[in-house]
């Protein structure tokens, strides 16, 4: 996926100055006073992986231009201790000099959750790297995906055990350890469990923390103010990321639980936030309920040319509609 996004940029004719070029992109006056999650708006930066992986310095000066407060990081190399390539220490320069903080970021915990691995990712270099870059979330962003298909509940206990043993570590250290969703683990099991509920059951609140995307959360066809009803204060921080309003169909149930992941993702189309179905107005009045601390803008596949430009169309309308 990101090789056809880098070659869509080229086929457009898109160079990288240009997506940094327009001056209107940044918002002048745009943000309101105010100490909620909603005024202090993130960005994962996921959102954005061809700019930065070319250009770490300029996109990120881009986004602290468009308003954004903070930003989520993804794709450590942890044996090097660089984000794309950007050593830690610099990139902590380049977000200080730009007012930018990172509270939390995205670490393969892919094998350190999947019970069929026995060579798991070095946790304790995470927590060493985020409380470097003054982190307080190490999040694990996704399940073992090497068998979706096949997940039991005994994958998401495990899972879940291995979560509040990364929590015990983190904790040492002043950080906390999270879990992010995707659709998969909203799919519901024989005794009529599903896996979400598995992992909040199974960990402990003080140790591990939920990132709930609210995307994918509604494409699986349940309402996020829903689980924050049902688990409060287990939701410390949110991804906002919207629908297209032609692809809402749900992605889980008898249709899709057996289908392979790239026929799923054809029923997947993102928007901007505000542009598409999710009503995050009535969301956002459960942030307190949530125990919300961090929310961050993320679309993970961009269709208009200029990215900057949709980032801040969904800054925009959090700041008008969400912060109040």
């Amino acid at each position: 996926m990101q090789n056809s996004r880098r070659t869509f940029l080229k086929q457009a004719g898109l160079g990288l100055s240009a997506a940094f070029l327009s001056p209107y992109l940044f918002s002048c006056g745009n943000s309101k006073a105010g100490n909620s999650p909603f005024h202090n708006l993130g960005v994962q930066l996921f959102s954005v992986r061809d700019l930065i992986s070319q250009d770490p310095t300029k996109t990120l000066e881009t986004i602290a231009k468009i308003g954004y407060k903070h930003v989520e990081t993804f794709g450590v190399d942890a044996a090097n201790e660089k984000f794309w390539n950007l050593p830690v220490d610099e990139l902590k320069k380049v977000l200080d000099d730009n007012n930018l903080k990172t509270h939390s970021g995205h670490y393969d915990m892919s094998k350190y959750l999947s019970r069929k691995h026995e060579e798991k990712e070095n946790i304790e270099k995470y927590i060493e790297i985020a409380h470097k870059l003054g982190q307080e979330y190490v999040i694990a962003p996704v399940t073992p995906m090497d068998d979706l298909n096949n997940l039991q509940v005994e994958d998401y206990q495990y899972a879940a055990e291995q979560l509040n043993k990364a929590g015990e570590m983190a904790q040492k250290a002043g950080i906390k350890v999270g879990y992010h969703n995707h659709f998969w683990e909203f799919r519901t099991f024989a005794n009529g469990t599903k896996g979400l509920d598995i992992l909040i059951a199974f960990t402990d609140p003080n140790l591990v923390h939920f990132e709930l995307d609210l995307y994918w959360t509604e494409k699986a066809g349940f309402s996020p103010q829903s689980y924050f009803e049902k688990y409060p204060g287990r939701f410390n921080l949110w991804h906002v990321k919207d629908m297209d309003k032609q692809f809402t169909k749900p992605v889980i149930g008898e249709e899709f639980d057996k289908s392979g992941f790239m026929d799923i993702m054809k029923e997947i189309r993102y928007t901007e936030v505000g542009s598409g179905a999710i009503d995050f107005i009535n969301i956002a009045n459960y942030a307190e309920k949530a125990g919300l601390k961090y929310a961050f803008v993320e679309q993970d596949d961009i269709y208009m040319p200029n990215k900057f430009e949709s980032l801040k169309k969904s800054y925009d309308y959090v700041q008008k509609f969400l912060a109040k």
